[in-house]
């Protein structure tokens, strides 16, 4: 093996320099070239565009429906247990996050229910804070017809963080966007603050999972796994984990993803 393949389906809602950060640790730690890659059109892969089977990648941050879609298909994949933590003190320092409901300030809406018929922004249909843990909640409040039918409208964004300027502009009325990505947005831009509201928060869910190619080496993923876990104990490099609003990488368990269904994810253009 003459180098190792690194793919990020996070970015640009979650900063390509914390990617960058991973790969000069890996890099450094298991002594192999590690190239990095990113796919910014969705937030995680199908079956029909499984990076590990086409070589493209050996490792990759993904949301959890596409790890469900690719594990249902018998993807030759493996979860490396391990995570990041993020600063969100609803995390309470475990490798979680929250889908955080978002509309604009002037927005008559308090819950979710209020949303009904409004226009909803979403980033894509393979992430699970985005779109599908809003379907999660229109079963909850008894509405089985589908989003097409509860909201007026349906924008897909493309990220994150086109989903919370189109709120913020008023293009959309409402969203559900990754926490992390909404604290660090806000700690770029304080007065985004003034301009939004969070009306509900859905989660904890397990945060987005770093994922292998099954044939990867047992030690060399141990070596992964060690050199992530103890990233935060090298000065520098927790400074560095700082700007991107993560403490530290965590142990993760299979069990912790094992909520996650592949549903949902049907593949959808712009509406």
């Amino acid at each position: 093996m003459d180098r190792l393949r690194l793919l990020s389906y996070l970015s640009p809602s979650i900063p390509a320099d914390l990617f960058a950060l991973v790969a000069e640790t890996l890099q450094d730690r298991i002594g192999l070239p590690v190239a990095l890659d990113f796919e910014t059109r969705v937030s995680g892969p199908s079956p029909e565009s499984d990076p590990f089977a086409s070589g493209r990648a050996d490792l990759a941050f993904a949301c959890g429906p596409s790890y469900a879609l690719l594990k249902a298909a018998g993807s030759a994949i493996a979860l490396l247990p391990v995570a990041p933590v993020f600063e969100d003190a609803r995390a309470e320092g475990r490798p979680v996050y929250f889908a955080d409901v978002v509309v604009g300030i002037a927005n008559s809406a308090r819950t979710f229910p209020d949303l009904a018929g409004s226009v909803w922004c979403y980033n894509d249909r393979y992430s699970r804070s985005g779109w599908q843990r809003m379907l999660e909640r229109l079963g909850e409040i008894g509405h089985a017809a589908g989003p097409e039918e509860y909201f007026r409208r349906l924008i897909q964004s493309g990220s994150h963080l086109r989903s919370i300027e189109l709120v913020a502009d008023g293009t959309a009325d409402a969203a559900a966007v990754d926490s992390n990505t909404l604290w660090l947005r806000r700690r770029a831009d304080p007065g985004l603050a003034g301009g939004l509201r969070v009306i509900e928060s859905w989660g904890p869910m397990p945060i987005q999972p770093l994922l292998a190619r099954a044939g990867l080496a047992r030690d060399l993923r141990e070596g992964i796994c060690a050199a992530l876990l103890g990233l935060h104990e090298n000065e520098a490099a927790r400074r560095r984990l700082e700007e991107f609003g993560v403490r530290r990488f965590a142990p993760v368990e299979e069990r912790d993803y094992a909520g996650i269904r592949p549903v949902g994810v049907a593949a959808a253009g712009n509406s």
